[in-house]
């Protein structure tokens, strides 16, 4: 390609000439066999707007992330101020700024109780990786080198890095990569749906899930296993709510073997299943929480490893034996990021978003299950709070999946966009998942739902004129 050419390319032709789109075929966006990008030029409340004026309801909130909606001028004032004032500076040596040492406070004080202390980066991969590290110095103070093992779960999410990524339960972010890597294990998947045997209930589905938990710690040798990890509700996995009972048995093994838990709140935090985390819905007691997400609703990258009192006395015991704490990222504790954070928290707090996702996400759930629970091609409706999923199979009597070259699941996520509504196409399985900003309205519900409806019936008809199924 020519220096004129280049000088003279639109918006869309430079994107494909110098920008990689994450889970994008790369060859085939380059060459534009995929078309041109979407360029988001802004966006209001649960709706954002693209270089060609089209409006689109963002059902999936970006990433799980935008809790507080779009266009929200308090938390840009906050971040303009903020910049103004001090735009940076380090964290390292004992340095800190006025935002971040306010946050952290709030924090400590917000998350469930045990909590001591924070530290920040940008990212929920990144706090996982602060997190494993943090893990593994834990039991070298203690004098057990050999505990070092995590078990995650098949089909959870944990970020992308090399160990996050590891962490992470789902093949497609390993293939090509060399992960997951040495060290890390995964358990069973808690979907009752799936894998429950005939007649098996959800109590005693979770007794079994913590069942193979307990044989693979054991297999492994206790002494060896260092920390468990678990969203409170899976997320990137397909948005699948524990079954009844499940953290109270998977606790109770941990807590047999002295084996710290890790809760991965970068989705459920802040307020999107109607509690402020997780863990307070599900009686989860961790020893480490990992934040991210709504923490800014994604106006600013941040994000927070929280450590709990018994971890952090160890860590701190272990300053006269190996001296400075030997972790850090050039943004640490970035004070523009800290203060959106804050500034985004307020917005929660006084306009009760977290009530709002229990009450609207409840009906959300309701609207859903009304409307596609005895559909042809359905075989599950779930979710809780702000969160919710739509699982499609071939035949819902025998729980057939549909070939996963038919990728009816992208199918329905296209046919419903075209509707106008952002709804995910989840990975390993034909599910359309959905998490919109928590400043949802009963009346944004119904429009969402007419369109998904919409959508979902053209998909159904192009089913049944191919033969892949009969209604």
């Amino acid at each position: 390609m020519t220096l004129e050419s280049r000088q003279n390319m639109s918006l869309e032709e430079m994107d494909q000439h110098s920008l990689i789109h994450p889970f994008t075929n790369l060859k085939d966006y380059s060459s534009g066999k995929l078309g041109g990008p979407r360029i988001v030029t802004g966006g209001s409340g649960i709706r954002i707007q693209d270089q060609h004026g089209n409006q689109l309801i963002d059902a999936f909130a970006g990433l799980y992330c935008v809790n507080i909606g779009y266009g929200r001028t308090e938390v840009a004032e906050a971040i303009a101020e903020q910049a103004h004032k001090l735009a940076y500076y380090h964290a390292y040596a004992m340095n800190s700024n006025e935002p971040a040492i306010r946050l952290s406070h709030r924090l400590v004080n917000m998350a469930p109780g045990g909590m001591a202390r924070v530290y920040f980066g940008l990212s929920g991969s990144d706090a996982n990786e602060t997190q494993v590290k943090l893990v593994w110095f834990y039991n070298n103070v203690l004098g057990r080198p050999e505990k070092k093992k995590i078990i995650s779960r098949h089909r959870g999410y944990h970020g992308g890095s090399v160990m996050s990524g590891s962490l992470t339960g789902l093949p497609v972010y390993h293939t090509a990569f060399d992960l997951p890597v040495k060290g890390v294990l995964h358990t069973s998947t808690p979907h009752h749906y799936w894998h429950a045997t005939e007649g098996e209930d959800e109590r005693a589905f979770s007794k079994r899930c913590a069942a193979e938990l307990e044989e693979m710690i054991l297999a492994e040798g206790p002494d060896t296993v260092a920390a468990f990890i678990g969203e409170p509700v899976l997320g990137t996995g397909g948005i699948i709510p524990p079954p009844e009972g499940y953290w109270d048995e998977i606790q109770a093994v941990l807590q047999k073997y002295d084996i710290l838990l890790i809760a991965d709140e970068v989705v459920c935090g802040f307020g999107r299943i109607g509690t402020p985390f997780g863990c307070d819905r599900y009686g989860i007691k961790p020893d480490l929480i990992t934040v991210a997400k709504g923490l800014t609703s994604a106006y600013q990258p941040l994000s927070g490893a929280i450590v709990g009192e018994k971890v952090w006395k160890v860590l701190e015991q272990a300053s006269d034996s190996i001296g400075p704490f030997s972790h850090g990222y050039t943004y640490s504790a970035h004070p523009v990021g800290a203060a959106a954070a804050l500034a985004n928290l307020d917005v929660i707090e006084r306009d009760d978003l977290t009530g709002n996702a229990e009450r609207v996400g409840g009906y959300l759930n309701q609207r859903l299950a009304e409307t596609f629970g005895d559909h042809p091609i359905v075989g599950e409706v779930r979710g809780v709070g702000m969160l919710a999923a739509v699982e499609f199979v071939a035949d819902p009597a025998r729980k057939t999946r549909f070939d996963p070259s038919m990728k009816v699941g992208a199918r329905l996520s296209a046919a419903v966009l075209a509707e106008g509504v952002i709804a995910r196409a989840m990975p390993h399985g034909d599910i359309l998942g959905f998490a919109p900003p928590l400043v949802m309205t009963r009346e944004e519900v119904d429009e969402i739902v007419e369109k998904v409806g919409r959508g979902v019936a053209k998909v159904t008809d192009e089913l049944v004129s191919e033969g892949a199924i009969k209604v």
